[in-house]
């Protein structure tokens, strides 16, 4: 069943022992941040979401939680599986293109698919929690946001959903960017070139509008939360994903001062607008990279209204130095994106987007390689498969080879590769957050060919030399007589 709101999902990780209560007074500013930060990267067994009861310098007296998604395990919870590679097998079984045989099965078959379809369209209904009480007027001050790093350009909402509406066609986009505080009534939108939201701004700008309506969006289920994050292609819903991730559809409410729908049970919501002309210098900001972004200028949201729950609950994350809580985000998408990917490209056996390459500096391919520059064409596939045109480096290996094991892959890269002949450097777009970049936003690419060189393979090369295998006799042998080794 899915969580209806955020503290159904607490309540599950409280019950589990994965929920830590801190009634100890602690600051919004930076205390917050060294606590999860700790316990982020602390001992398996430290490592629990946090809910912070007593949380000073802010007017409204709301908790923080932090950590929602900091295991393997919580995030999983979160989309209602519970193992990431859960979300691997059920859109695969989803999407799987094998043409069924007889009637029987076909209708079994499209039974299936409009079973998972049913849920994806959210539902508008008439009142949520999340308006409970309309703040009057409305204060950014009054909310436990918090300032994460010392070298902050400010307090920032970290953790957010920003609903806004293509100017032209209508067409809703959720993302999560996240915004920092000037002001009581106003926020710096960090959406970066390549999302959604600055797909909007552009469009606003090309047909002369005056104002964005945007909404934040603060808690409820937590697959809500996490689809803000997810790649989709700018015509598809996030919230139709959530749907279909959690087996029903999105319950919606109207904002009070906007032309936008909300979900009903979220903690928090923040209402206003985007003027696409007006921008104000935001940042830095302590980032998933380990370093601070620049300060840049980005566009200002104007607050026209905040409506909470009676007993609202403030969800914050941070990033920062890996691993963070945002690996866990992203491997969640990585896991259930893979099926895709295979659509597109039928080799791919199974891709890992290291922790420690901060989502786009790293992509490790396994395939099934069948033909002379096979490797290569995977590499230019994934360079124009959405926001993996932004990845760094893509090393290519064979299908027996466990892209998660970082051991294995760094053997197998350094046993098959020659730099002269398996490296390609191409340039192209890449992250916002890429300091290393040549200049922003563009810079260069590499893919290294890591796979094993037949003779059909192009280019020079010795003969490839036999791997060293122990006799199948032998190794049956030995393990008969294991115990007899005194092991």
């Amino acid at each position: 069943m899915p969580y209806r709101d955020l503290r159904e999902f607490l309540a599950r990780l409280e019950r589990n022992n994965c929920l830590k209560r801190i009634s100890a007074p602690v600051s919004q500013d930076l205390e917050i941040t060294e606590i999860a930060d700790r316990v982020m990267k602390g001992a398996p067994a430290q490592n629990v979401a946090l809910l912070f009861e007593n949380v000073r310098g802010h007017a409204s007296r709301m908790p923080v939680v932090i950590g929602l998604f900091g295991t393997e395990e919580r995030m999983a919870w979160a989309l209602g599986v519970e193992r990431l590679d859960d979300l691997n097998v059920k859109l695969s079984e989803f999407i799987s293109m094998d043409m069924p045989r007889g009637l029987i099965e076909k209708a079994q078959r499209g039974w299936q698919m409009l079973e998972g379809l049913r849920h994806t369209e959210p539902r508008l209904v008439a009142r949520g929690a999340c308006q409970q009480v309309v703040m009057d007027p409305p204060n950014l001050n009054a909310l436990p946001i918090l300032k994460c790093w010392p070298h902050d350009g400010g307090r920032y909402i970290t953790l957010p959903s920003v609903f806004s509406r293509d100017p032209q066609t209508g067409k809703r986009n959720v993302g999560m960017y996240r915004l920092q505080v000037f002001d009581g009534q106003t926020l710096g939108m960090h959406w970066q070139r390549h999302k959604g939201g600055a797909e909007h701004q552009r469009v606003a700008q090309e047909i002369g509008a005056e104002k964005i309506p945007v909404a934040v969006s603060l808690g409820g289920d937590p697959a809500i939360i996490w689809a803000g994050s997810a790649p989709l292609p700018n015509d598809i819903d996030e919230l139709m994903l959530t749907g279909w991730l959690r087996g029903q559809s999105v319950e919606l409410v109207k904002c009070v001062s906007q032309p936008l729908e909300v979900p009903a049970d979220a903690e928090i919501i923040i209402e206003g607008y985007v003027d696409p002309r007006e921008q104000r210098l935001e940042g830095p900001f302590g980032d998933h990279t380990g370093y601070y972004s620049n300060a840049d200028y980005y566009p200002v949201m104007h607050v026209t209204a905040i409506t909470h729950r009676h007993d609202a609950i403030y969800p914050a994350t941070i990033v920062g130095k890996p691993p963070m809580e945002d690996a866990w985000m992203g491997k969640a998408t990585e896991r259930l994106f893979l099926p895709l990917i295979k659509m597109f490209q039928s080799e791919v056996v199974d891709l890992n987007l290291p922790i420690e390459g901060a989502f786009h500096n790293l992509a490790i391919v396994s395939i099934k390689k069948r033909y002379p520059g096979q490797p290569r064409k995977v590499m230019y596939g994934l360079w124009g498969m959405g926001l993996l045109m932004l990845t760094k480096t893509i090393i290519v290996v064979d299908a027996d080879v466990d892209v998660h094991n970082l051991s294995q892959v760094a053997f197998e890269v350094l046993a098959n590769y020659d730099p002269l002949r398996d490296v390609q450097v191409v340039s192209g777009p890449s992250d916002d957050l890429d300091h290393a970049a040549l200049e922003k936003n563009f810079g260069g690419k590499m893919g290294i060919d890591a796979t094993r060189k037949t003779e059909r393979d192009p280019g020079p090369h010795q003969r490839w030399p036999e791997e060293i295998e122990m006799a199948a006799e032998v190794k049956a042998l030995v393990s008969a007589r294991w115990k007899e080794y005194g092991f």
